[in-house]
């Protein structure tokens, strides 16, 4: 097959007769989009696109590119490299975030100028110590690039002043595991700035004093490795993505006051980094492995198991900070369970009992969670992990120990704990919302509604065979049928409880299709009937509510009761219900993306440590899609 550079005319000579040339970065320029093209189609590797930190250069002549060139972040390990550095991890975190790799180099096939390479090469290098700073606030100290040994013997590298450092090893990875394919790559590397280089790279040798380790592990923060379902769906592209780590770094010092060692706060950042990154699987182990060693697994147990750093105050820090994101007059508090299953019996908590996520009687972790959702957004706010009544038995007492459960802890059912919950947020602080909402474990349990604040509506939901009154029934003696036997003196009320199934089946009250809400796809219908009812509680009659039923699109029925006032609206109700469903969302996404039910810890402490790391990931990630995402196109999630 013809070379498609054959059709294109030959251009040869000394370099001086082409000179000068014009370099553009092409960061999000028209001009990128040319740079891209050129690549795809007339570099070897091609090119999808560049995620993190880069810098683009197009080389001109005359107005013809003749060259493209980029720069991105540096390889986290390369063998040949760090044995030559000699560099312990704390250097390597300080050093890396100034070391840039070259990761693409292309001269058009029909440019056959001598030295030309070199000198682009050597210019480039000039440049990108003033366009790496300007963009990313880092001034670069050294360059590093990868030579396929196969195909190229690194010549234009050499010529200008590169240092050859051997070879890569042959492998990479693939899932979990590192297959080798034989494929070395020649390591080449060239300092930029040699005095701060070396300043830096000699670190270890020289005393550090604590203020000088603050935040030393930025490196590690800036690694573009997040988990792409995140963020992608909401307009977060190649060139935004680059800015997380100072966004992730400014987030996280919110927290700084939690910690009274630099070592505590550090292995809090590496486990939210890997909370948020790609990892398959994110337990301890995998997040210490990629982000510190082997020696940080046992470091990180203990920093979650019984490190001594202040929880309580991020748990409030956090709380402050989803209010002040997301806070709404009109807002609600959502309660709800959350199961996890567990093998082994020495979690815990651990129980066999029912477990929602897999919708039977199984050996699990039963957690109590409270949100909060708004028109701004929604978030989860706390968590408690219940203790099923046989851990209080004498029969658990050592485990009870083993677990690090503490002694003041007593029984508690899940509605006691969301009670619980609900109580401790109010005393704290004055909250913004109006609504309290909840499943059916706590909506159907009227000793838990009897224990919310008075000022507050709850809508919560039920089962299709709660019964309620149609309307208020009298009480009255029944009249004596039977000479035989003694007289009736128990009240009996004049009409039958009814179970809310056969309310929804009655014509009489007709479906009304209505707007629910502004979704993700579009505006969201439901088919919707609502009626005042008397609730029915242990054979009596109670307080009137109003009785929501909603129809799904596979036809199945969800029912609610709520105390809101008699002349409530319709669409009013409307909103609350769709209040409801963020926290299953957030169960979704915290359970999926953001490791919530990956933890291997069996303490109780861990286990509250664990899900206050999950919520503080999952409030980053709200507050990046509220920054970045397009004007032009809707989030992932309706923002209620």
């Amino acid at each position: 097959m013809q070379n498609d550079a054959e059709k294109y005319q030959i251009v040869k000579g000394p370099l001086k007769e082409y000179l000068p040339l014009t370099f553009v970065v092409t960061n999000g320029n028209p001009e990128e989009q040319l740079w891209d093209d050129l690549m795809r189609k007339w570099h070897y590797l091609g090119y999808d696109k560049m995620i993190g930190q880069r810098v683009k250069y197009l080389v001109y002549w005359q107005d013809i590119p003749i060259s493209a060139i980029s720069y991105n972040r540096a390889s986290y390990r390369v063998g040949v490299r760090d044995e030559w550095l000699n560099w312990s991890e704390e250097t390597r975190r300080d050093l890396l975030p100034h070391i840039v790799n070259n990761n693409r180099f292309l001269i058009m096939p029909w440019i056959q100028v001598k030295n030309l390479a070199s000198y682009i090469l050597a210019k480039t290098l000039h440049l990108l110590e003033y366009d790496w700073f300007r963009i990313y606030g880092i001034r670069p100290y050294a360059a590093e690039t990868f030579v396929d040994a196969s195909k190229y013997q690194g010549t234009c590298y050499k010529a200008a002043n590169w240092r050859y450092l051997g070879e890569t090893r042959g492998y990479s990875k693939e899932g979990k595991a590192f297959v080798y394919h034989g494929n070395r790559k020649s390591v080449y590397i060239y300092v930029i700035n040699q005095k701060l280089f070396t300043e830096i790279a000699n670190l270890s040798t020289r005393p550090f004093s604590t203020k000088e380790r603050v935040r030393s592990w930025d490196m590690m923060l800036s690694i573009q490795d997040y988990n792409p379902n995140i963020f992608e769906e909401v307009g977060l592209n190649e060139e935004t993505v680059g800015k997380l780590s100072e966004e992730l770094t400014g987030y996280l010092d919110g927290y700084s006051s939690c910690f009274s060692r630099d070592a505590q706060q550090r292995n809090a950042e590496i486990m939210i980094k890997g909370l948020l990154s790609d990892l398959d699987r994110k337990s301890i182990e995998p997040i210490a492995l990629r982000y510190a060693d082997e020696n940080a697994v046992r470091t990180l147990q203990q920093f979650l198991r019984d490190s001594p750093w202040d929880d309580a105050k991020m748990e409030q820090l956090y709380q402050d900070k989803v209010l002040a994101s997301i806070s709404d007059p009109n807002g609600m508090l959502t309660l709800d369970g959350s199961d996890f299953a567990k093998k082994g019996k020495d979690s815990a908590g651990v129980a066999r009992q029912y477990c929602g996520s897999l919708g039977k009687i199984e050996n699990c972790q039963a957690g109590v969670f409270i949100g909060y959702s708004g028109k701004d957004g929604y978030g989860l706010l706390n968590a408690r992990l219940y203790l099923p009544e046989k851990w209080f038995e004498d029969s658990h007492k050592e485990l009870r120990k083993k677990c690090g459960i503490p002694e003041d802890i007593t029984f508690k059912t899940k509605p006691e704990l969301a009670n619980d919950m609900i109580n401790e947020i109010k005393e704290r602080r004055e909250l913004p919302f109006k609504w309290i909402g909840c499943d059916s474990a706590f909506g159907a349990n009227s000793e838990f509604r009897d224990n919310l604040p008075d000022s507050l509506y709850f809508f919560g939901d039920i089962k299709s065979n709660q019964l309620v009154y149609r309307e208020r029934p009298e009480w009255i003696i029944p009249e004596r049928k039977s000479k035989h036997g003694p007289a009736p003196t128990a009240p009996q009320p004049t009409i039958e409880a009814t179970p809310v199934s056969v309310i929804a089946s009655d014509d009489s009250i007709p479906w009304e299709t209505m707007f629910i809400m502004e979704g993700s796809k579009g505006a969201v219908y439901a088919e919707v009937k609502c009626c005042r009812i008397i609730e029915y509680r242990n054979g009596q009659d109670g307080e009137a509510l109003w009785l929501y039923m909603r129809k799904l699109e596979d036809g199945e029925i969800k029912y609610a009761l709520s105390n809101a006032h008699s002349d409530t609206e319709l669409p009013e109700l409307n909103r609350a219900a769709t209040l409801r469903w963020p926290i299953e969302q957030c169960f979704q996404e915290c359970k999926s993306e953001l490791g919530m039910d990956h933890y291997e810890t069996r303490s109780y402490v861990a286990w509250h440590r664990h899900m206050l790391l999950v919520m503080v990931a999952s409030l980053f990630v709200l507050q990046v899609r509220r920054k970045f995402v397009k004007k032009t196109k809707p989030a992932r999630k309706p923002l209620f």
